[in-house]
């Protein structure tokens, strides 16, 4: 009897959690990314607007009841979390005054602060040594940068290429449903450069902004990002592997979650391809007519990966130091010696409702997720999938940095380790 009670009160609360999530989601479009659970939940959602306030409630409810609920600790864990972020997220609409700082912590479970001008001074150099010649650091780099541009005329064959070449490595390693696939759009007038859309039943719909003017090797890291290994892959895992708990069918924004989802993501291609993925995108490229400059074109994007920073200072200066437009605009085009044109593309971003405090997953994500896999023991792949299939938490990546060296393990799963990998 006493089971029985805690299998409902256990159901109960994720079906809660779920309803709130979707709930949330009628007031922030967006907040929900995907959801592949009950339809019957969904259209119980779509009624009446719900009130922020009573959101809040719930919100706090969950998580005082969450304790009793009888889950196992890693699903408790990953609940908790979400729950912290879901509350702020309530907080804000309900019209509580946050901190950005704050706001950012209860988000993401990590704790920022500005970068070092020092650290971005000596990138510049590392990228003086990359592009000798003539003219300014910033000419030569805007005169690689226009060499590098992919037209929007090779963008759609350039995307499937490489999403292509991507997926038969990524299959070569875990395991995919048979018929998952990834559709591309391009569009204009958005706030970022790429967007996946999980459509359900293993499809996804991945936008790329014409924009933002990709370089070459930059449109390899965001298709890794958004299809093999990145969003698509990790959505189609959660939702092929049986027994997954229900929660992880829904995917939030602005949520712990995100943090390492956007991190595993950005690192995705280090894991999958390593050291020379440069080299190994230019061949891919070469055969759609996309001109790339391989070794070197990885090596500049290595050196402005560790600027990813200046970002976080641009949205720090706006919304904690209440920083003008042209404050975070003039940060922003003298570090990352970027144009006008392209800073005040990155500043949309900033400033969006639903992103506003999303730049963090991408520079805190890559930051605690990188030592994490490159730990002894286990290698990148194995730790790569536990971020894919596991309820893994900030929290707990830290524990596991801050503890014993770990032991290769066997995978629980039917997927291979058919490739060296790197970071």
């Amino acid at each position: 009897m006493i089971g029985r009670f805690r299998d409902v009160a256990r159901n109960l609360l994720v079906r809660d959690y779920l309803l709130l999530g979707l709930r949330l989601d009628r007031l922030l479009p967006g907040i929900v990314d995907s959801y592949t659970g009950d339809s019957a939940l969904r259209r119980h959602a779509a009624g009446l607007l719900p009130d922020p306030v009573e959101l809040l409630r719930t919100a706090r409810r969950l998580s005082a009841e969450l304790p009793d609920a009888g889950l196992d600790p890693g699903r408790q864990r990953f609940l908790a979390a979400q729950l912290t972020a879901v509350e702020c997220a309530a907080r804000r609409l309900a019209g509580h005054d946050i901190g950005f700082v704050e706001e950012v912590h209860a988000c993401y479970d990590v704790v920022i602060g500005p970068g070092e001008p020092d650290d971005y001074r000596a990138v510049h150099r590392e990228l003086d040594e990359l592009l000798p010649g003539a003219g300014s650091l910033a000419e030569r780099l805007g005169a690689f940068r226009r060499r590098e541009a992919v037209g929007p005329e090779r963008l759609g064959a350039a995307a499937d290429a490489l999403s292509e070449a991507l997926r038969e490595r990524t299959r070569a390693w875990l395991a995919l449903p048979a018929d998952e696939a990834v559709t591309f759009e391009l569009v204009t007038d958005q706030p970022w450069s790429g967007l996946n859309r999980h459509l359900g039943d293993f499809r996804s719909h991945v936008t790329i902004n014409t924009d933002a003017a990709l370089r070459a090797a930059q449109l390899v890291q965001l298709i890794a990002h958004e299809t093999y290994p990145g969003h698509h892959t990790q959505r189609c895992r959660a939702h092929a592997a049986s027994g997954q708990p229900p929660e992880r069918g829904m995917f939030l924004v602005g949520t712990p979650q995100s943090l390492l989802s956007e991190g595993a993501a950005d690192l995705g291609l280090h894991v999958l391809v390593g050291p020379g993925w440069g080299s190994w995108s230019a061949t891919v490229l070469a055969e759609v007519g996309v001109h790339t400059e391989g070794e070197l074109g990885e090596r500049v994007e290595d050196a402005l990966a560790k600027l990813a920073r200046v970002r976080q200072d641009a949205a720090l200066l706006l919304h904690d130091r209440r920083g003008s437009a042209e404050d975070a605009l003039a940060h922003l085009q003298r570090w990352l010696l970027t144009p006008e044109a392209r800073a005040r593309q990155l500043l949309r971003f900033l400033v969006h409702p639903l992103w506003r405090t999303y730049t963090t997953t991408y520079v805190e994500g890559v930051a605690l997720l990188r030592p994490w896999l490159r730990r002894p023991g286990a290698g990148p792949l194995v730790r790569y999938r536990r971020l894919l299939d596991d309820p893994l938490v900030p929290a707990s990546i830290r524990g596991e940095l801050a503890g014993p060296r770990d032991v290769a393990q066997v995978s629980r799963r039917p997927d291979g380790d058919g490739h060296p990998g790197g970071l």
